[in-house]
């Protein structure tokens, strides 16, 4: 156990160090800081319950004596329990955040490296990209790339390029650019010795060192006074060029990279010269060694994102807003590739994976639902101890912006408590690297553990696709609980920006107005695992045995974007030549040795469409649904026939409707009249047999 320093921030907090179980300071980083440094000396972890004054507490332990042994953590109470309107009756809450700092940490997870030179492109209009160039050429190592024309240094301190770009990707540190050069001078060969300028007769060229193609008249004087240095040329053929760089300031209006989460490195502010000049001072720090976590985990054997050439699920490729991930095909094989270095770790991926295949890893799922079930516990055995029959809300946020609007809303509800509203009491924030890593598999599980409703904060700027995926896997999530008779709950939170209080007030003050919910049920023992449909599965089997309705024999429809559902077939129209049991890249399709039967088993399908497009007759329409554990778990026959037996050897090698349509197509073809018709009748062995004795 760790110790914990409490403090009620000079009384403006009503904490009962009774209830708590700990001493509370009134003042601990001010008259009561000699607590806190009496604290260090002690062998365990220390758990400060303040994160305002969190800078000064480390910095005290960083000048202590006697190094750290244990680490130091923070927690805030006051922004989300004590400065509410419910600050007296929070106390479940408090220690229910108390316990979460008291959980291990999240094991470690690899790193991606990145080396920056300082090689800095600066791109856009010369009037705006040649002030910034003389100012950080002496810091890094800048090349331009002029846009738009404008006088240029004569001295040749750092490259100058002119054109139009046509292509820019990379990240930190592998930044590729290529460029069209459209005007007959090519800056990066000029001197600016400025012959060119004195002997064109329409005053064509000035000191930018570009010709104005409306005035020049074609005498080509300029050419001639160039010829010893070649930097001019009418009739240039390759005007295609490229460079690599680690940097890239672009100050266009119109930037190439537009994704949401533009990559490491790459940088633009556009035209106000406060954000330019803020994005220098990082541009000055983004230079040597950096590293970053790996937030995703892969597993091609589960993925569903191709098979035999055709494309099944291509969520993950879809939701991602940094193009970092890509489609690859080997072998007919489908997979997708991750790009590292790209990823940004909003974990949009692994939420909208149906398979699993895709995981978030930033901290695991695992982690996750060991901390979500202690914050349930802890808060349900508190207000059981003051008779608070009230189950938990899980608010979950991200954790830099999410933070800094409850962070907010506290400071301004405790200021002005009549015009905002602060979380309720029943409210528990729980902080995540990226609102959109979160899915139904954490979602419900949470409401298995316990807690009444999870509440999905966005905070405005996030990309529209995230808002999307979660909007899409909240329906999901809420329709499997409607199909056991339960309410909706799991609802999604959105404000303009992470200034956006008053949005976020008025749905805290509806939460407090319509009070706290009853649990859905009583709280599951099982752990949340890595896999996602182990997950998925362990909260279907908990929810159906508590269930408020029984679902029907023929299940419960779900929304088209459903990782659970079956297969409808039309077997009039299926040959049953099992091509869709060698598409399935989950093992739910499964043909038969012995005889033609297709076979099914509902709880492997994935959802992801394969075997619907590789299927030569169209027979197979996905259902997207939810049935019982027990009829999942079954394996189903979808159809069956007769088997065709060859007519020399006797042996089954197909069946009776396949070989009566392959009759009938090749039938009219004089290719397979008499004999040749007989052998499509038989087996492959026989077939060769037979085509061997009437050559003799």
């Amino acid at each position: 156990m760790s110790q914990k320093l409490v403090c009620n921030c000079n009384g403006t907090m009503p904490l009962d160090a009774k209830a708590l179980g700990v001493p509370v300071h009134n003042s601990l980083c001010r008259q009561e800081v000699g607590s806190f440094l009496k604290a260090l000396d002690g062998s365990d972890s220390l758990v400060v319950a303040c994160t305002q004054e969190g800078a000064l507490f480390n910095e005290l332990a960083e000048q202590a004596e006697k190094p750290l042994i244990a680490p130091l953590r923070f927690v805030n109470i006051r922004e989300v329990a004590g400065w509410t309107q419910e600050a007296k009756s929070s106390g479940p809450k408090i220690a229910a955040l108390l316990a979460l700092a008291d959980m291990p940490e999240a094991e470690p997870v690899p790193v991606v490296n990145y080396e920056s030179q300082g090689r800095l492109l600066i791109v856009g209009p010369g009037s705006q990209v040649i002030p910034w160039a003389e100012k950080l050429s002496t810091s890094l190592d800048v090349s331009v790339l002029c846009t738009e024309p404008s006088d240029l240094p004569l001295a040749r301190n750092y490259p100058i390029y002119s054109g139009a770009v046509s292509k820019l990707d990379g990240y930190l540190g592998n930044f590729s650019v290529e460029w069209d050069l459209q005007n007959p001078i090519d800056p990066e060969m000029c001197t600016r010795c400025g012959a060119c300028v004195d002997a064109c007769p329409e005053a064509a060229i000035d000191l930018s060192f570009q010709i104005d193609l409306d005035k020049c008249k074609s005498h080509r004087s300029c050419v001639t006074s160039c010829a010893s240095i070649g930097a001019i040329a009418f009739d240039r053929v390759d005007r295609s060029r490229n460079a690599q760089f680690d940097l890239i300031l672009d100050l266009r209006m119109d930037p190439k990279m537009r994704m949401s989460q533009t990559p490491q490195g790459y940088f633009a502010p556009g035209k106000d010269p406060l954000d330019q000049a803020l994005v220098v001072n990082q541009l000055l720090e983004m230079v040597g060694e950096f590293e970053k976590p790996k937030y995703f985990a892969y597993n091609e054997k589960v993925c569903a994102h191709g098979r035999n050439g055709k494309v099944g699920c291509s969520a993950c490729i879809d939701v991602c807003s940094t193009g970092a991930i890509s489609s690859l095909f080997k072998g007919g094989q489908g997979s997708v590739e991750v790009n590292p270095n790209l990823c940004m770790g909003c974990g949009a991926c692994s939420t909208v994976c149906p398979s699993g295949a895709m995981r978030y890893n930033y901290p695991s799922v695992t982690h996750q639902g060991k901390e979500l079930k202690a914050l349930a516990t802890v808060f349900s055995a508190e207000a059981k101890k003051i008779n608070l029959a009230a189950a938990p809300s899980l608010l979950l946020h991200s954790l830099k912006k999410g933070t800094q609007l409850i962070d907010g809303l506290g400071r301004s509800a405790h200021v002005l408590p009549k015009q905002f509203e602060a979380l309720p009491s029943f409210v528990i924030p729980y902080g995540i690297e990226h609102i959109a890593s979160t899915g139904p598999d954490l979602w419900l599980g949470a409401l298995a553990y316990g807690f009444a409703e999870v509440v999905l904060l966005l905070s405005g700027e996030e990309d529209p696709a995230y808002h999307a995926a979660l909007e899409d896997q909240a329906n999901l999530a809420n329709a499997i609980l409607k199909a056991y008779g339960f309410d909706e709950r799991i609802q999604l939170v959105m404000a303009d920006s992470a200034q956006d209080l008053q949005r976020v007030s008025k749905a805290m003050g509806a939460l407090r107005q319509r009070g706290a919910l009853p649990a859905l049920c009583t709280p599951a023992s099982f752990g949340l695992s890595n896999q996602k449909r182990e997950t998925v599965e362990a909260v279907l089997e908990h929810f159906q045995k508590q269930a408020k309705a029984a679902l029907p024999e023929a299940g419960v429809p779900l929304p088209a974007n459903s990782l659970l559902g079956g297969l409808a077939i039309n077997k009039e129209a299926c040959t049953l030549c099992m091509s869709c049991v060698g598409s399935c890249p989950e093992g739910a399709l499964l043909d038969n040795a012995d005889e033609p039967i297709l076979s099914f088993i509902e709880k492997q399908c994935v959802q992801c469409g394969i075997c619907v497009q590789t299927c030569p007759e169209h027979a197979l329409t996905l259902q997207p649904r939810l049935q019982t554990v027990e009829q999942r778990k079954q394996r189903s026959t979808l159809n069956e026939t007769q088997a065709f037996h060859c007519i020399s050897c006797g042996k089954p090698f197909g069946t009776t409707k396949m070989v009566d349509l392959m009759l009938a197509k090749l039938g009219a073809h004089g290719a397979f009249a008499g004999a040749a018709m007989d052998r499509v009748k038989m087996c492959g062995d026989c077939r060769v047999v037979d085509m061997v004795k009437k050559e003799l």
